[in-house]
């Protein structure tokens, strides 16, 4: 058991690279939907370059540190199994679970954006780059305060954050219309 904390640390050290590697596509995401909006020859100047950045970010940075994540958290469960009864784990699986479903999502926006398939708004992205800080908050949280049962408490905190993060986003977006 020596080791353990070197696992943890490993983890610890692909999950932060795995957020920002999420941070830094969907913000790259933006940039991708803004630059197919520019006349020529801007525009395929910038696709060039947006679609060699997020390659390289996703393939490079953001898909081997959430597999490397995922590796080390599964060996820490395997090494000390009691975590998976804790109230407060099962509740941090859950959102584990959404952060992969985000993973997901992220990933066939990119496959999109590689096609020059552009379904969503530079709005859409500006507020989906917050599903990310939502779940870090959240687990952050429950790592932290250990409690199941406060988690609620943590649950209502992550909603008025979310509604602070879209009224500031809404307060962002016309101050940008106003130039």
């Amino acid at each position: 058991m020596e080791y353990y904390n070197y696992l943890k640390s490993l983890h610890l050290i692909f999950v932060i690279t795995w957020f920002a590697g999420l941070f830094y596509i969907v913000r790259l995401f933006v940039y991708q939907i803004e630059a197919n909006e520019k006349p020529s020859p801007e525009k395929e100047i910038l696709q060039a370059q947006y679609k060699i950045m997020t390659y390289r970010l996703w393939y490079i940075i953001t898909w081997p540190s959430a597999v490397l994540a995922s590796l080390f958290a599964f060996s820490l469960l395997y090494l000390n199994p009691g975590l998976i009864y804790l109230d407060y784990m099962q509740v941090k699986f859950g959102f584990v679970f959404a952060l992969y479903l985000y993973h997901a999502k992220c990933h066939q926006i990119f496959k999109q954006l590689q096609n020059d398939e552009v379904k969503y708004s530079n709005n859409f992205m500006r507020l989906w780059n917050e599903g990310a800080t939502i779940i870090l908050f959240a687990v952050v949280f429950l790592i932290i305060v250990k409690s199941a049962i406060n988690w609620i408490f943590g649950v209502i905190g992550i909603f008025l954050f979310s509604i602070i993060i879209m009224l500031g986003f809404r307060f962002y977006k016309r101050i940008r219309e106003k130039k």
